[in-house]
């Protein structure tokens, strides 16, 4: 399905605002802002794991992480409750973001409401986009982020992480991540999770 002129205006859109991203990642010898980097990522597993997405959730998993820089994990206490508030207002953050962005664009109020829904993970479990969303997060996650992260923290807590990754996931997205091309030591970390979560 060919995307649509008010899509393609939003992702530029998105991007030009995660351009501004002063993070840097390289991948594949080329240095990228790293929330731009992350939105195209989640485009392109979106694009593979459901194909017939709706302009909706295309939307929403481009700007998932709009300018998350600008609201540092460091500006909220380093504990479980000073987590939790900052992912929420992570949430809103992107959702009044990628509002206003979507306005710009002139997209019906309809598909605002839809990609704010999304955005703040409503009804995961019950909704098949809110899911589908939540799928592609947890595949990126794992396709590029689990390694780096595997190499920061200790055993009991990457396997902590895995299980509960895995547990927001549909049964779809956990065939999904089985098939991914990890490294070895992503591997078995990964069956040693979910092993351990079995017992």
């Amino acid at each position: 399905m060919a995307a649509s002129e008010k899509l393609l205006q939003a992702f530029h859109l998105f991007d030009e605002a995660n351009n501004k991203d002063p993070n840097t990642e390289t991948y594949n010898g080329k240095m990228y802002p790293k929330e731009l980097l992350y939105a195209m990522r989640m485009t392109e597993v979106l694009d593979e794991f459901a194909p017939d997405a709706s302009e909706a959730l295309k939307l929403a998993a481009r700007c998932q992480h709009i300018c998350r820089w600008e609201i540092p994990r460091s500006n909220y206490e380093m504990n479980r409750p000073g987590y939790l508030k900052w992912r929420l207002e992570l949430k809103k953050f992107h959702v009044q973001k990628a509002a206003e962005i979507l306005r710009n664009v002139d997209y019906e109020q309809d598909t605002i409401d839809k990609v704010e829904f999304l955005l703040l993970k409503k009804q995961l479990k019950k909704s098949v986009e809110t899911q589908t969303l939540e799928d592609v997060i947890c595949l990126v996650f794992l396709n590029h982020y689990f390694e780096p992260f595997m190499q920061k923290h200790p055993e009991d807590k990457v396997v902590d992480i895995v299980q509960k990754t895995w547990r927001k996931m549909s049964l779809e997205g956990q065939k999904s991540a089985l098939e991914l091309s990890l490294p070895e030591n992503a591997k078995e970390l990964i069956k040693t999770a979910l092993a351990d979560g079995e017992k």
